[in-house]
This record gives C-alpha cells, structure tokens and sequence, in this order.
C-alpha cells in the first residue's frame, strides 16, 4: 500500500506559515485520520516522517545527528526535533502545570488580563424575593498589561562537533536547555504571585510571630501553618511553594512525620501536608519564605506560541549557532488565592 507522507514535499517555509507550528502545516498536509486501521496508526505527521527518511531518535540504536541532513529534505525536521525535545525537557518535572489555573495562549507581547474582586457584600448569595433584581458579581479587564518575556537559550555547536553523535545523547543536552527554561518560567510566577502582575495586587504577607500567626521569628512550627492555612477562608490553601530549608524544617514536624504521609512519599514521591496541600519544593522560592496557594484561582499562565528555534541556522548552517525560546507571562486571577508567609 502506497502512503501519501513518502511523498511529501518539505521546506522549511512550511515553519513560516503565521499561526501555525511545523507540526500542525504538516497534519494539514498529510492527515493522521487518513492511517486509521493501517499499522501507522498513532504517528503523528512528524513521527511518519521520520520514519520516511529511517531516522531513530531514541535508544541505543538511535542514528548520528547527521542522518538528518542526508538529504535537503530530511535537514528541515531538524528544528522541529530540536523543539520536540526541548518541550520534554520542559514538561519533566515542571512545577508550573500544578500552580496555575489556567494557561490561555495569546499571540502578542503584551496581554491584558480579566478580574473580578467582589466586596463581601457581593459575596453572600442573599435569598431574592420574587421580582427581585439579582445580585451581581463584576469582571472587568485589568488596568495594566500583563508583559510577557522571552526566555531561552542559545543553542552553539558545529556540526562537524555533533555529526557523529547519537541523537539520543545529544538529546539530553537539549532536555537541560528545556528544564533551564521552565525553571526562568517558574522565577517569573513566583515574582508575579508575591509582588503582584503590574496591577496592584501583590500576595498578602504574613511572618511568623507576628498576628494573625503565632510562634517565634525565625522558627517554624506546625502552629504558625495552621494560623496560616487558616487565611484562606473562602479559598483553600491546597498548594504550598517551599524552598530546600523550608522543606526540611517541616518534615522534621512530629505531625508531617504520619506513617501514611510516609508510605505515599515512598510510593510515589509526592509530599503531601496534614494540611491537606500538596508540598512542592523549589530553588526559585526566595530562601525563609513559602506561598500558599488556591492552584484553582490563584495564576493564569499566557503563553505566546510554542517553544520557537531558528530553523534558518539549523538547517542551512546545520546547528553552528540557534536561539532556543519560548514567551510566557504570569497574571493574577484571585488576589486572595495566593499568599506569603514569611519565617
């Protein structure tokens, strides 16, 4: 049987098309739909492609980086691999995805975001008599843009250094580029979630030894999170944002130390609190501090576009030196969700 994608016709103006990734102008081209009931089922337009021109990208088998430029053709999947693995180093182990509410994609550099901050009487739902007007709850878009930021890395290498090796090792340095990158995505959302988005609306500050919480500066206790966690009303303090000491201080808590808590960090490495919040450790926290979190209200994360690369340099130059990026911003949805408190 004949497949359309042996067949396909490559350039690397197919990266040009405005609004559109590599990925997506080839799924227009050549439908996954198409291979249904075929054994090329559950390849995407890219994987059918490398199948096509034989390259392995994963394993000890996997080919020499030069197998992509054998011919013309087969150089423009280049980029798009160099982007593919650089968002899986971005996805492993990304705090991101489990302290954002949302994550809405925007073509531009500049983004204006919604709020809604109801007084308390607009809080309360008030029984309404017949004929009753309701009442109402404003949304509004914000003051001032959100700025987004380009973060990335500069990719240098010749192709005469990396011919001869393997894709699959040549893949972990790529992954380091993608976590280094998230890790500047994750800084961002925490400057954004203590000192606010631009629009007056920094995280409410709390210190030990100060009220509402109890204990003494410089010490946490057990004590002073439940003072904490109890700020929250009406929102749920289900997310905590902790650096390396923090997180030592409080499993050294006779309560964080519950033979279930236990058995599940064991089983599947996620640390979850008495409190009910699920624990997430981070070098980006600032040190003696941590955030509380409502993971369901408190962030919207804007995006502009996927992980970008200059496919120009690594197509005609093969590799020598390529831009690796990606633009994302942070905004405040719940003021109220999110809050600090200090050691």
């Amino acid at each position: 049987m004949a497949y359309y994608y042996d067949n396909l016709r490559l350039d690397k103006g197919m990266y040009g098309e405005s609004g559109k990734s590599f990925t997506q102008v080839l799924e227009a081209a050549d439908p996954s739909e198409s291979y249904r009931g075929t054994p090329l089922e559950g390849m995407d337009a890219f994987q059918r492609q490398l199948k096509r021109f034989d390259i392995h990208v994963k394993g000890s088998r996997s080919d020499m980086v030069e197998k992509f430029f054998r011919t013309t053709e087969s150089a423009v999947l280049f980029p798009e691999f160099v982007s593919r693995v650089v968002r899986q180093g971005m996805e492993e182990d990304n705090v991101l995805p489990s302290i954002t509410a949302t994550t809405t994609q925007f073509d531009g550099m500049d983004y204006r975001s919604i709020s809604s901050v109801p007084s308390e009487e607009e809080k309360s739902l008030k029984r309404v008599e017949e004929g009753a007007q309701l009442p109402q709850t404003s949304v509004r878009t914000q003051s001032n843009l959100v700025k987004l930021h380009k973060r990335g890395r500069m990719l240098v290498a010749s192709y005469e250094a990396i011919r001869f090796q393997r894709l699959d090792l040549f893949s972990i340095t790529l992954r380091q580029i993608g976590s280094h990158i998230a890790r500047m995505h994750l800084e961002d959302a925490i400057r954004v979630i203590i000192h606010g988005d631009g629009n007056n609306n920094p995280a409410a500050a709390f210190a030990v030894g100060t009220a509402p919480i109890g204990g003494t500066a410089g010490k946490l206790t057990y004590t002073a999170l439940l003072d904490f966690w109890s700020q929250f009303d009406p929102y749920t303090m289900n997310t905590i944002l902790v650096p390396n000491a923090v997180m030592l201080d409080m499993l050294k808590m006779s309560e964080f130390q519950n033979p279930l808590t236990g058995l599940n960090f064991q089983g599947t490495g996620a640390l979850s609190s008495p409190l009910g919040a699920t624990l997430l450790r981070t070098s980006a926290m600032p040190a003696g501090q941590l955030i509380g979190l409502d993971r369901n209200y408190a962030l919207e994360m804007v995006s502009a576009g996927d992980v970008a690369v200059e496919y120009d340099k690594l197509i005609d130059r093969q590799v020598e030196r390529a831009a690796i990026t990606s633009i994302s911003g942070f905004a405040k949805l719940y003021t109220e969700a999110g809050k600090l408190l200090s050691i």
